[in-house]
This record gives C-alpha cells, sequence and structure tokens, in this order.
C-alpha cells in the first residue's frame, strides 16, 4: 500500500485510541508510549516474520505482542491490540502512531519542529525560530536542532507535513531540475 493509503485505513484506528485516551486518567501519555512501544515492537525484524505466518490466527497475533509487552499494556490497549488484529490491521501500528502524536499534539497544542542545518543553530537563533513559530501558529513550539554538513548551507525546517528546504544542495537539486 502507497503511505498515503496506509494513512487513510490508519486514521480511524488512531482516531478511536486517541479518544480512549481522553477518557482515561492520564491517558494521552500513556497511550502514546504503549502505541510507540507497540509500533517499535511490530517494526521490529523477528516479530514481523512471527505476524507474517498466514497459520497464524488473529488471536495470535495479538497474543504475540501481549505477550511481548506484558504489562506494559492496559486492558484498553490490549482491547485495541485484538480489534487490529481481528481485522488484520496490526502492521499499521506504526502509521496509527504517528497520526495519534499528530492529534495529541493539536490537542495540546504543541507542535514539533526539526531543523537541519549545515552549521551549528546558536540558542539565540534557536530561541527567535521558536519565538517566530510560536507566534504565527499559535502552539508551543518543540524543537530539535542538528547538524548535516552535506547541506553545504542554509537550513531545511520540517513540521508536521511542512517541509521548508533553504539549503544550498536544495537550490542547487531545483536548478539541476530545472535545467534538464
Amino acid at each position: 500500500m502507497a503511505e498515503s493509503e496506509l494513512a487513510t485505513v490508519a486514521r480511524p484506528y488512531a482516531r478511536a485510541a486517541f479518544s480512549s485516551a481522553l477518557g482515561e486518567e492520564g491517558g494521552l501519555p500513556k497511550w502514546s508510549r504503549m502505541l510507540g512501544l507497540l509500533a517499535a515492537v511490530v517494526s521490529h525484524e523477528k516479530v514481523r516474520e512471527a505476524l507474517d505466518n498466514p497459520a497464524l490466527s488473529s488471536a495470535g497475533e495479538a497474543g504475540i505482542l501481549i505477550d511481548v509487552l506484558d504489562d506494559e499494556l492496559t486492558k484498553g490497549c490490549r482491547n485495541f491490540v485484538h480489534v487490529l488484529a481481528e481485522y488484520g490491521r496490526v502492521s499499521l501500528l506504526p502509521q496509527i502512531w504517528v497520526l495519534y502524536e499528530l492529534q495529541k499534539a493539536h490537542h495540546e497544542k504543541t507542535m514539533d519542529v526539526e531543523v537541519v542545518s549545515a552549521f551549528d543553530v546558536t540558542e539565540e537563533e534557536e530561541r527567535q525560530l521558536i519565538d517566530s513559530l510560536k507566534r504565527k501558529l499559535q502552539r508551543d513550539i518543540n524543537l530539535d536542532a542538528r547538524i548535516e554538513k552535506s547541506l553545504l548551507g542554509g537550513v531545511i525546517i520540517r513540521a508536521e507535513d511542512t517541509v521548508i528546504d533553504n539549503s544550498v544542495r536544495g537550490k542547487l537539486e531545483k536548478l539541476s531540475r530545472a535545467l534538464h
């Protein structure tokens, strides 16, 4: 399935998990952790191989995940895993987790922003970027800055589904495409 199709299929499950989380005391961070763990387990090569066994029942699929995480999952999350297994959607857990995290961020009015730069971003530049984004987006900003020497210069900013590529490498690639 294409990435957009996976997101479309995963979205109602992410909403269901989010609704369950809202109904529980301390549910948002708890479900965030549980879904993150489930996504990591499902992404593990050995677990994927076990889940791909055509002879495995839906109860068996759910059982594998529940056994691996044991006490980390609440009763509600265990039921959620059983529903995913029953409908053949266990493999969607990484996408469900990502969509859940987006809903959680919107609810909490926060946004994760990644800044990739060819050079070290100073604390003052980080503060200015956070303040600017906070004013524009009306959200609290969690900024993650890292260095990538291959950019040559400039920055790439990623915030949810928005990417601003103001890097020298990006500009050279655009120029190359325009010339061909």
